[in-house]
């Protein structure tokens, strides 16, 4: 159901239920507003703010009934940041052209007139008016320009372009460098110490016999002759035993550092020109 032909009565909307495009709920209808000229429903607001003090305004353009609920074709956020209005404030035209812009829509009449009276006093270039909806508006100025939105795919013709750059996002991912190997091998080194040794000796002592001795020893012949001593020393005995000394493992320790990154982004540029003889109406426009 769209809203050119199956919400006719503007009072059976108020106070329904609104569903975005996936299903959420957006929020409860408040004020409707209709075509001056066709008397049918084209706009809502919706209650979005904490109790219900801020309302948002939503196109029906491509909406549609599922039961007692309002299905629109836009996302919960598209309309949670559309231009809100305070319970009794009125549009002004700048308000109106950014809520087409807002939806993607064209304007080349206006929003409408409100469906109850209630409460009126908007800017007179705006043909539109505050109120709740009880009954059905008279006939004026038609809305105009409400040909379609984005999501409908529809051709668009207005005098602005979306200008759109990339951003470079970077992230990190763990991959395997390389391996590290812990082995042991074998080596030959000097190694010198001291160890106490003892060995023997010869000294030669003379000893004058005593006197009382010289009797016992007379007979003694003359002659050559001769006498052993053994000696004995200690000599070094070298032996190597193998021992545990330490236990050896590799552990890995992950160590940050910062590192700049550089890679080429696109952007677009606006340029422009005109068909006057001023040169200076040629100029170029870029990002910041």
């Amino acid at each position: 159901m769209s809203a050119e032909g199956v919400f006719d009565n503007p009072s059976s909307l108020n106070g329904r239920s609104m569903y975005d495009q996936d299903g959420d709920k957006i929020g409860t209808v408040g004020q409707v507003y209709v075509g001056d000229r066709s008397g049918r429903p084209e706009w809502v607001t919706v209650k979005t703010g904490l109790f219900g003090m801020k309302e948002s305004l939503v196109p029906l353009t491509g909406a549609r009934r599922a039961g007692e609920d309002i299905h629109v074709p836009y996302a919960k956020e598209t309309v949670k940041e559309a231009p809100r209005l305070d319970a009794d404030e009125h549009l002004d035209p700048g308000q109106e052209k950014q809520l087409y812009r807002h939806y993607g829509l064209t304007a080349a009449g206006g929003i409408g007139t409100a469906a109850a009276g209630t409460r009126t006093g908007m800017a007179a270039d705006t043909g539109m008016s505050t109120g709740r909806a009880t009954t059905p508006a008279p006939t004026g100025r038609p809305m105009a320009g409400v040909r379609g939105s984005m999501q409908e795919g529809k051709d668009l013709h207005t005098d602005e372009l979306i200008r759109s750059e990339e951003q470079l996002h970077v992230t990190a991912e763990e991959r395997e460098v390389g391996h590290a190997r812990l082995r042991k091998v074998v080596v030959t080194e000097n190694v010198t110490t001291t160890v106490p040794l003892s060995h023997e000796e010869v000294r030669v002592v003379h000893e004058a016999i005593p006197p009382e001795e010289r009797g016992r020893l007379r007979g003694s012949r003359i002659g050559e002759a001769q006498t052993e001593v053994t000696l004995h020393a200690d000599q070094p005995i070298i032996s190597k035993e193998s021992i545990p000394v330490e236990r050896v493992r590799m552990e890995t320790e992950r160590v940050t550092e910062q590192r700049e990154v550089s890679a080429e982004v696109r952007k677009e540029q606006i340029e422009y020109d005109t068909d006057q003889e001023d040169k200076g109406n040629r100029g170029r426009r870029g990002g910041r």
